[in-house]
């Protein structure tokens, strides 16, 4: 049997989460479990170490790599030791390499495989999907990243949780970091809006998680009544102007409860739009989103249903529905979509918002003929009906009654077609009168002698209302079925593309529309390979195909497994799985079809672009740098000439000392030359990433040395204070030289004569910070600022070029070698340089790899 997973998530390091897993680890023991720490990572903390002293623990295993000894868990022999519970501390650690697995989370699944209990740490800060936003709010990239489905799938998830002050209070004392490190982690990660942040992230995290599990169990026990855990709020849209009334009444409803959610949804019946206006929609779906909801269209033959579907399937407790517009006849034939939804909405609150338009009615229906055609047919209905009428008195001997009555009946549609129904009506009633008087006998009376010749009368109204009216009826039903489909079509493809403009990513987006707008169960965009050959005996098998894109369940993975397909071309075709739609909506399928297959496209050409990004960037870098160092190389060089040629035209006035003082100064230059070079020779070598940087352990002790000689005159004002046990950073050793020589260059251009530049490391984590300190001029609001936002200094024509220049050139390169340059205050006045780079990997792994 499977081993369960318990996970203790930290909002921040330092927070308590190995404490509280060797808290259980304790709570488990005394009850008689078997437990055993397999892997914990005290980081000297002498409360947590305490907690370790009667527990078991399985040695760890010794592994040495590049020349480094570094300790890991030995998951062979927690395995063979079969405890019922293992203690496994820092779920995103990654292994040295050469262990059996990349990541602990992969050992962990090992033991629980082994039937094994586990009991395990995490932060916030290492889960993938939040990973950028930690890196955005924090400044500081997390290498070690675990991916979410591991934490969501254990068994349980616990929240160890601090107020920031409290946590900063914690450090402030040494318990949770050595005190020569405290002020470095107050001063940048674990500042008081840090730490609020990262603890609200972690609280959502795990809201989503406990979401996530409250809808599997309701789906496990078919459950389909809404439950209260936590409100959502659903708004029915129908496109008109009440909308917007009706969104920010359900925003303010969801505002009352905390994390509520909000979603806003729109029912588009199978036969079209009715009342629908798409600048309202428009404008209501950006509301919506600007409020922090989500908008979605579903396409649903009954309204309430579809609505109510849509509500419980997102565990709604709230629904929002404008009052209704209907009249009161209408009423008395359908009782409307709120009626009918608060009828069957079960344990679904439903608001209905009384709104302007309610007092307007529904919009008047505009007719399809213009006012000047249903004029031209009362015209036609008063004066032609007469006229006829007295040219047939005229041909009274030549023609019989029932010749009369259709060459009348043929006026009205003549009129019908004209001006529509009411002209018709007019002209067959007036037509009806004229027969009556001048046709049928006794004629000049508006009396009948024959009850065959009355029924002939009557037939004829009959007649005429009948086809007057099946006339407009059929032409208006045709016109309304194909207006009615045009504008149910043109709103889905109008939604289409505004999820597409909004930003959202173009192909998901494409695909997930068309998914719910169909309520489909899955939708695949499949690609044939291009060396696949077109043979059309076997051109539907699955292995002639391969998936570009899907949204939903299970995926097609041929054109065969879909419901329904829609080809783009003989190599892409867009297999749909859930139901056969009409062939009505044929059009719109492929619209979608082809804009998948545009977006397919544009989305390669885009990560072609990205490739080709980092080469453009990279040759930007080598000009930039090429020209930097040709300027020292100039100066180098007409030194050393300078220095040469004044000792050669050397007098006999000069003295030892001054011949002494030449030569040392053309030395120098060309070592300086020599140096320069050989920097040049190494980054012209072909490497990958384009600009030539070969990226290796270097001791910044090592490199410092090196930076002074390349500057100079003015060494002598810079103080270092590096410690010893200082970890090697990862980085080019010419290009960090370079980098290193700008910023210092740059310090002593702005400290005042008689003042030192001081340059300062201290190790944060997995990064190592590198201080460039000057107490120059401090940094002003609204200043000329150069490409690192620095004020430009004062006009010092090729010197100031130089150094402008070569802030631009240390900003590039500390970017291609995995860092970061960042300008600060000084305390006391001036600016300081702050380098980021990762440390290298002979750090000790006893070390702590949090962002502290």
């Amino acid at each position: 049997m499977r081993g369960t997973l318990r996970i203790y998530l930290g909002a921040a390091p330092g927070v308590g989460k190995t404490y509280a897993m060797l808290g259980e680890g304790r709570r488990r023991r005394d009850r008689g479990t078997d437990v055993v720490i397999g892997y914990v990572a005290c980081h000297g903390r002498p409360r947590t170490l305490e907690m370790v002293d009667d527990l078991e623990v399985v040695p760890t295993k010794a592994m040495t790599y590049r020349g480094a000894t570094f300790t890991e868990m030995d998951t062979e022999a927690v395995i063979a030791r079969t405890p019922r519970v293992a203690l496994v501390d820092e779920l995103a650690h990654t292994n040295v390499p050469g262990s059996s697995h990349d990541k602990r989370w992969q050992d962990i699944e090992d033991l629980l495989d082994a039937g094994i209990d586990v009991v395990s740490t995490v932060n916030i800060q290492h889960l993938e999907s939040v990973n950028d936003v930690v890196e955005q709010i924090t400044g500081i990239p997390q290498r070690e990243t675990v991916p979410d489905e591991v934490v969501r799938r254990a068994d349980q998830v616990e929240l160890v949780d601090m107020a920031p002050e409290a946590l900063r209070r914690r450090m402030a004392h040494g318990n949770v970091y050595p005190p020569e490190r405290v002020g470095a982690a107050l001063s940048n990660y674990f500042r008081v809006g840090n730490l609020t942040a990262l603890r609200e992230l972690a609280m959502l995290w795990l809201a989503d998680k406990v979401d996530d599990q409250l809808d599997r169990y309701r789906a496990d026990h078919h459950i389909t009544g809404t439950w209260e855990a936590r409100e959502r709020v659903v708004v029915g849209l129908t496109g008109g102007p009440e909308g917007e009334t009706l969104i920010r009444r359900a925003a303010r409803i969801a505002d009352r409860s905390k994390g509520a959610d909000l979603f806003a949804i729109h029912i588009t019946p199978s036969d079209g739009l009715a009342g629908a206006n798409p600048a309202h929609l428009a404008r209501q779906r950006a509301l919506v989103e600007s409020l922090g909801g989500t908008f979605h269209h579903v396409v649903g033959d009954n309204v309430p249903d579809a609505l109510l579907e849509f509500a419980r399937g997102v565990n709604a407790t709230q629904l929002v529905l404008g009052a209704s517009r209907r009249g009161r006849l209408a009423r008395i034939f359908s009782r409307g979509v709120g009626v009918e939804v608060t009828a069957l909405s079960g344990s679904i609150d439903v608001h209905m918002v009384t709104h302007e338009a309610t007092k307007q009615g529904r919009a008047q229906r505009l007719s399809a003929l213009t006012r000047l055609r249903r004029v031209a047919g009362f015209v036609l209905a008063v004066v032609g009906m007469p006229l006829l009428a007295v040219v047939l008195a005229n041909l009274r001997g030549h023609l019989s009654l029932p010749s009369d009555i259709l060459l009348f009946l043929l006026g009205v549609v003549g009129v019908a077609l004209v001006g529509g129904l009411w002209p018709a009506l007019v002209a067959a009633l007036l037509g009806s009168a004229l027969l009556n008087y001048y046709f049928t006998p006794p004629i000049y009376e508006f009396t009948i002698a024959e009850a065959q010749n009355a029924l002939a009368l009557i037939a004829y109204v009959v007649i005429v209302i009948a086809i007057a009216v099946s006339a407009v009826v059929d032409l208006a039903a045709r016109r309304t079925r194909d207006a009615a489909q045009a504008s149910a079509n043109a709103a889905v493809l109008a939604n289409l593309s505004g999820s597409v403009l909004r930003g959202e990513k173009a192909l998901s987006a494409i695909l997930d529309r068309l998914r719910e707008t169909y309520a489909l169960t899955s939708v695949t965009l499949l690609e044939r390979p291009p060396d696949t050959p077109l043979t059309p005996a076997r051109q539907q098998e699955p292995a002639r195909w391969r998936v570009a894109a899907t949204v939903g369940g299970e995926p097609c993975l041929s054109p065969d497994d879909g419901d329904m397909v829609v080809a783009v071309d003989d190599d892409l075709s867009l297999a749909l799985r859930g139901r056969t739609l009409p062939a009505a909506d044929r059009q719109v399928l492929e619209a979608f079809a082809a804009q998948a297959a545009v977006a397919l496209r544009q989305q390669r050409l885009a990560d072609e672009a990205e490739h080709a990004r980092p080469l453009a960037e990279a040759d930007r870098m080598r000009t930039a740098l090429l020209e930097a160092v040709g300027h020292d190389l100039r100066t180098s060089s007409a030194s050393a000439t300078s220095a040469i040629e004044r000792l050669r035209h050397a007098d006999g006035n000069r003295t030892a000392a001054d011949r002494d003082e030449l030569l040392a100064t053309a030395a120098v230059s060309l070592k300086r030359l020599d140096h320069l070079s050989a920097t040049l020779v190494e980054m012209g070598r072909p490497r990958a990433g384009g600009l030539g940087t070969a990226v290796q352990p270097v001791a910044l002790d090592d490199a410092i040395p090196r930076v002074f000689d390349a500057i100079g005159a003015g060494a002598d004002r810079i103080r270092v204070q590096i410690a010893e046990e200082l970890p090697a950073v990862l980085a080019d050793p010419g290009l960090l030289e370079r980098v290193l020589v700008d910023l210092i260059a740059h310090a002593l251009h702005r400290t005042p004569p008689g003042e030192d530049v001081l340059v300062a490391a201290s190790v944060f984590g997995d990064i190592v910070e590198l201080r460039v300190v000057d107490h120059g001029p401090d940094l002003p609001v609204d200043a000329d600022r150069d490409p690192l936002g620095l004020p430009a200094p004062e006009p010092d024509g090729e010197n100031d070029r130089r150094v402008d220049l070569g802030l631009a050139v240390a900003e590039s390169l500390a970017e291609a070698m995995g860092g970061s340059i960042v300008p600060t205050d000084t305390p006391g006045g001036g600016i300081t340089m702050i380098i980021t780079l990762p440390a290298a990997e002979t750090v000790t792994r006893d070390r702590p790899r949090d962002p502290a």
